[in-house]
This record gives C-alpha cells, sequence and structure tokens, in this order.
C-alpha cells in the first residue's frame, strides 16, 4: 500500500493519539495557535484524567461494544453480584500487545479477532476526538482539515503500522485507507520532542547535546538517544531499542507470585469463571501496592485482605494446608518488602539492561534522561535507574505531566510535518525530527542471469533472483531521504510488472529467502513499449515512518502511480 500524497494542505488542526497498551489520551491544537495546545482530560462525562483505559466491554456475543475505557472496567464485587452465577462478557484488554513481536505465549488471550478489539477501540476514542474538534471549532471538516498522528512502538514493524493503518480506517479515524492526513511517529521519538523544552531548565540547550529518552508504558518500554541540531530540530544518533518489559509485566509476576501462594488451580479457575474480578484484584494491587512501593521504606507492606478484594477466590482454595494458613491469617496475604522487590526487579532488570545497552552504543556523552509515559511514574522505578546511572548521566529526571508526554509530542511532531510541508509559507517551522536510524535493512529482490558458480539449485529458467540492499540497519536518514535504483525488465513484451520489496534485522543480506528475512510487499508498476531497454526508476522514501514508494518511467519521463502491497498474510 503506497501513500496517495494529495498536494492539497487544508490542514487546520492537528491530533497526537496515545494508543497504548494500558491507558490512551490524545492532544490536540490549531496550527496557527501552536502555544495553545491542549490534552483531552475530559472522558466518559468525569474531567480530570490525562487518559482513560484501553479497555473494552463487549455483549455476551462479542459482537458490539457495550462500554469502553475506564466504566468497562472490573468493579468490586457486591453483595449483590456474589449472587450471580454468571458474569457478563469478560474485559477485553492488552490487544495492542498482538501488534509486537512477541511470543504468542506472552500474549493475552482474546475473545475477539485483536484487529477488530483495535478497530472497535479507535472508533470509541475517536469519537471523543471528532467531539472535542466539533465544540472548539465546529467550522471544522474533520476528514479534510485534521491531520492525525498516530504513535507506536520503537519495536512495531512494517507490518504492525500496516494494520494500525488498516484499522485507523476502519474505525473511521481517516476517509481514505491511503491518506496522509493519518500519519506515525514512535512513542520515544514524541516523548523527545515534548522534552526538548526540559534541556532548557538545565541549561542544555545547545546544538550537539544528547539526551536519552526512556519511554515506560504499559506494555513495552521503548528508548531512543537523539542530538539537539538546533533551536527547533532533533536528529537520531542511535539505532532505537525497545522490549516488552512496561508495568502489565510487574502485574504478571504478581499474579505469579500469588500462584506460588496459592497454587495454579485457584488463579487458572478464578481467569477462567471471573475475568472481571482478576482484573480488579490487578487493579488494587497496582492502586495499593505497585503505585505505593518506592523501594525506601525497609517496613513497606501490600496486604491483601482477599474476603474485602476478592471473595470469590476463596471457593476454589480446596488446598487443606493452604486453607488452613490463610484461616489463621485471616484470609490476608501480607507481599512484604522483600517480596514486592521480588515482585519489580525481573522487569526492571530489563529495563536497566536496555539503558545500559541504549549508553554503551552511543559513542557520545548522554548528556540527560528523561523518564516518561506512566510507568515512569514510578517511584521504585526511578530510583534504581538513579542508582544504576547517575554516575553515567548527570541529570535524570521525569518531565510535568510525563503521562501526557507522547500525546502532547505526537501534536508537536504533526504541527511541524504539516509546516514543513507548506513550501509558500515564509514563516515555515522545520521539522522537528529531521533524521532517524533505520532499524532495518531494506533491499529488493532482483533477477540476473545465471552463471558459473551460482548455487545450481537456485536456477529458475536460467536466472537467479537474489536481495539487492537499499538502505541498511543503522542508517541515518534524513527526513524525506529517498534512495533509487534503476530497473530493467528481463522480459521485452512486459508491459507492468511487481518489484518485491524485503526487509531483515541483519544488516544485509544476499537471498530474499534468507532466515529473518521478511517481504514488505509488491510495488506496482506500468511499463509501456517494448525491448528489453525500457528503463524505470524505482524510489523509496524513509525518512517518514511509513516508507514511500515510487517509480519513474525514464524513456518518457512519466511518473507513475503505483500501489504499495504490503504483505499482511499472518
Amino acid at each position: 500500500m503506497s501513500l496517495n500524497i494529495s498536494q492539497e494542505n487544508n490542514i487546520r488542526v492537528v491530533v497526537g493519539l496515545d494508543f497504548g497498551t494500558t491507558y490512551s489520551g490524545f492532544a490536540y491544537c490549531f496550527v496557527n495557535d501552536n502555544k495553545n495546545l491542549c490534552s483531552n482530560d475530559l472522558w466518559h462525562g468525569e474531567a480530570g484524567q490525562l487518559k482513560t483505559n484501553t479497555v473494552l466491554q463487549y455483549d455476551n456475543e462479542y459482537s458490539n461494544v457495550k462500554s469502553w475505557g475506564a466504566p468497562a472496567l472490573a468493579k468490586k464485587q457486591t453483595r449483590r453480584t456474589k449472587k450471580i452465577a454468571v458474569e457478563d462478557s469478560k474485559p477485553v484488554e492488552l490487544f495492542k500487545l498482538h501488534l509486537g513481536d512477541l511470543l504468542d505465549e506472552f500474549k493475552p488471550k482474546l475473545p475477539v479477532d485483536y484487529k477488530n478489539a483495535i478497530s472497535d477501540y479507535l472508533r470509541e476514542i475517536g469519537k471523543v476526538i471528532k467531539g472535542t474538534i466539533a465544540t472548539r471549532w465546529p467550522k471544522i471538516d474533520y476528514f479534510e482539515n485534521v491531520l492525525l498522528v498516530i504513535t507506536v512502538p520503537a519495536d512495531f514493524s512494517e507490518k504492525s503500522r500496516a494494520i494500525m493503518r488498516i484499522c485507523a480506517f476502519n474505525a473511521e479515524l481517516i476517509k481514505e485507507e491511503c491518506s496522509t492526513n493519518l500519519q506515525f511517529t514512535i512513542e520515544p521519538e514524541a516523548a523527545a520532542v515534548y522534552c526538548m523544552a526540559n534541556l532548557k531548565e538545565h541549561n542544555l540547550a545547545q546544538p550537539g547535546t544528547n539526551f536519552m529518552i526512556v519511554d515506560c508504558g504499559g506494555g513495552t518500554v521503548d528508548l531512543t538517544t537523539r542530538k539537539l541540531i538546533n533551536d527547533e530540530q532533533l536528529g537520531e544518533i542511535t539505532e532505537r531499542a525497545g522490549d516488552f518489559c512496561g508495568s502489565t509485566f510487574i502485574d504478571a509476576e504478581f499474579i505469579k507470585y500469588l500462584r506460588k501462594v496459592l497454587g495454579d488451580r485457584p488463579m487458572d479457575l478464578l481467569r477462567e469463571k471471573h475475568y472481571g474480578q482478576m482484573q480488579y484484584l490487578i487493579q488494587n494491587f497496582g492502586k495499593c501496592g505497585k503505585i505505593p512501593f518506592t523501594g525506601d521504606d525497609p517496613d513497606f507492606s501490600y496486604e491483601l485482605d482477599i474476603q474485602e478484594t476478592i471473595p470469590i477466590l476463596k471457593q476454589y482454595i480446596t488446598n487443606d494446608d493452604v486453607r488452613e494458613t490463610l484461616e489463621e491469617d485471616e484470609w490476608v496475604i501480607e507481599i512484604d518488602f522483600e517480596n514486592m522487590k521480588s515482585i519489580f526487579e525481573p522487569v526492571v532488570q530489563k529495563i536497566l539492561c536496555l539503558i545500559n545497552s541504549q549508553l554503551d552504543n552511543n559513542k557520545e556523552n548522554c548528556s540527560a534522561m528523561f523518564l516518561v509515559g506512566g510507568f515512569s511514574e514510578s517511584k521504585y522505578l526511578q530510583k534504581r535507574i538513579h542508582e544504576e546511572f547517575s554516575h553515567r548521566v548527570d541529570n535524570i529526571s521525569v518531565p510535568i505531566n510525563p503521562i501526557a508526554a507522547i500525546a502532547r509530542g505526537a501534536t508537536i511532531y504533526g504541527l511541524s510535518i504539516k509546516s514543513n510541508d507548506l513550501r509558500n509559507d515564509d514563516n515555515n517551522m522545520k521539522c522537528v525530527i529531521s533524521s532517524r536510524v533505520l532499524k532495518y535493512t531494506y533491499g529488493m529482490e532482483t533477477w540476473r542471469k545465471w552463471k558459473e558458480g551460482d548455487p545450481i539449485d537456485r536456477i529458475n529458467d536460467g536466472f537467479i533472483t537474489e536481495f539487492q540492499s537499499l538502505a541498511n540497519r543503522g542508517t541515518i536518514m534524513n527526513i524525506n531521504q529517498e534512495v533509487t535504483r534503476f530497473c530493467n525488465p528481463i522480459d521485452p513484451n512486459l508491459t507492468r510488472g511487481i518489484i518485491n520489496i524485503y526487509y531483515t534485522r541483519e544488516y544485509d543480506g544476499k537471498y530474499c529467502d534468507d532466515p529473518g528475512m521478511n517481504l514488505l510487499g509488491g510495488l506496482c508498476f506500468d511499463l509501456p513499449g517494448s525491448g528489453l531497454n525500457r528503463s524505470v526508476l524505482f524510489g523509496m522514501t524513509f525518512g517518514k515512518m511509513e516508507i514511500i514508494a515510487t517509480s519513474k518511467d525514464k524513456q518518457t519521463g512519466q511518473s507513475y502511480k503505483t500501489t504499495f502491497k504490503y504483505n499482511l498474510d499472518d
């Protein structure tokens, strides 16, 4: 799927959407009033929160959304609900994790297709976005005048971003699937844009200053190191990194701890028969255990009162020894300081390793480190990062409202690329992101005549196919930088062709079926006339988050409309 590049520039409002694993939110701004950037804090009729939960509650057939966000969360079991044998359908959550390169065993089992869940959630939050814009600017046409920038984790592949675009179209966030009114940026990059102002507070706003963003979300933790090019622009200087070690994995460690105390069967039955109540249990842990834990108080204790918090669990605890112990303790499980550390540390250690590797890969001094995202508000995580890296980075801090950093940074980024596209505006601001480091090696499938020494098993009608690299992993690409190659047909009568594009995490490749090689998609092009000397100039633009592909006939000079079809087969 190639992007349909429109010559029109009717954008009047930019919206930055932070679609998170556990929480989501958005910010918005009128293009001529970029000093009045707003974060939405009105959800479900209540004001005060910058995000709402990334949760859906369907009907019992999972065909229609009954509620979403905070109202879809499980509630505490009451006297009335204790008498109800069958709960409503399970809340659907963590569906964003299915877009990541995560082992299936760590992906949540969902009662609906994850793409449908993403589309349904985007549709609901889209209603809030459209309603907010209509209230603020009644004359704005959403589909014509709004640029939507959606943030994605650093580890998202080309395929994941393509799926997100399809889901956004299905959710009616864009009018056409190929609309350029939807752009993407990675979460730590958006956070870096937001944190630029913080450099001034630390007297570090000098060209050449390097700083790291550690974006700690619910599902992923993403890192990127940026260089301040000038007062308005950032460049990426190391390959971004990330892993699945966000705050939801602390919750998973908590459940693992309960399994050790209670046994597997009670927890399995709770998840299977009372999923909503299990989620309420996790919410209680977050509020009373995970958030308050700072690592400074050796007398810290989180007391889980089963009878008060999750009474339904009692009926599934059938082990006599376990029941006797719990009865003696009045059905209270105490998680003390050391046990709480043991719940945090497996996840925190992953984050520390990511930061350490990123610092090692940075050949220049890192002047500052900013922690953003919901998990960055954890005092224990902050403490551990300071302990490990304060001797290597002088300034480690959490900016104001770190939970809103990504949505606000995405909006600023959208304002900059919007202004950068208006060539006739003498007051243009430059695109705030000047360069990106490629996370993959990209190349095209090429055909040439087989010659002596080539593998015999690769002969195909006298030809052999190879992988020709276009841009290698680790290369710094400027925004809108294009890489071109000339292509000629191998069949003199060919009138329409396709160039297959592959990508790999390796730094180069020989053949398109090498281990780790993935088909990105096919670029279709027209080839008028006949003969073998017809040249087509093939180009790929890498600077933005989505790759733009073009072809131009060198004989006629005519540019042909092409379609870049992503390979979305599972």
